[in-house]
């Protein structure tokens, strides 16, 4: 399933979403206009390596990506759900918000594979988060969502509890199955479990940054 639009409006400008979606295509178009070798030496020296974990790894690793797939993905679903976190939140709590949910989305995936030497890279972890928040925030909202049935492609509406819990169901259940795997054998994987650490982490930390007052009424407009 992949979400096009919500139905919940946005009451103010979601200045740090759009700032975080153009830093993440601007690092991105860096990467991809480096060399091969500078590419890999880049994403190795600011990617998170579980075996050599580095703190300053945590945030410099979110910014990071492997390819157009991967980022554009990232910044469509943060587009889609980022909005309205910020506009409860506020611009400021919000991008701390997304960075904590970050980090410990990234800790997460370190705790599930500390002897990994594949850096992780993306935005994926923090934007769980978001979704998490949005989960817990607008759980009745709808979410106009692509939907692929074998060879068929539709539309359907679907309250977001529905697409977000399924999306945390599929990252969880994908993380539990690469459990005694190496990704270093593999060359390489999607880092479930840091999907799962983000999303949890956004659910947490939503209530205890403490939405501002007057948007409190808003939660849920699509009930």
């Amino acid at each position: 399933m992949f979400p096009l639009r919500d139905t919940q409006p946005s009451y103010s400008r979601p200045v740090v979403t759009v700032l975080l979606i153009v830093i993440n295509l601007l690092v991105f178009l860096f990467e991809i206009s480096l060399d091969p070798y500078s590419r890999n030496e880049f994403i190795g020296a600011y990617g998170l390596v579980p075996d050599h974990f580095d703190r300053l790894s945590l945030l410099t690793s979110m910014f990071l990506h492997g390819g157009w797939m991967h980022v554009l993905g990232n910044m469509w679903f943060l587009w889609i759900f980022g909005d309205n976190i910020e506009d409860i939140l506020g611009s400021g709590k919000y991008l701390l918000f997304y960075l904590l949910c970050g980090a410990a989305a990234g800790l997460t995936q370190v705790l599930a594979s500390p002897y990994s030497r594949i850096p992780t890279v993306g935005a994926s972890g923090a934007i769980a988060g978001v979704m998490g928040a949005y989960l817990v925030m607008f759980p009745h909202s709808r979410i106009y969502t692509l939907v692929f049935v074998f060879f068929f492609i539709t539309t359907i509406d679907l309250p977001a509890w529905v697409m977000l819990i399924y999306w945390f169901a599929i990252q969880f259940f994908n993380g539990v199955g690469t459990i005694g795997y190496s990704h270093v054998s593999e060359g390489g994987g999607v880092a479930f479990f840091a999907h799962v650490g983000g999303f949890l982490a956004g659910v947490a930390l939503i209530k205890l940054m403490a939405p501002r007052e007057r948007f409190s009424r808003r939660q849920d407009l699509y009930w």
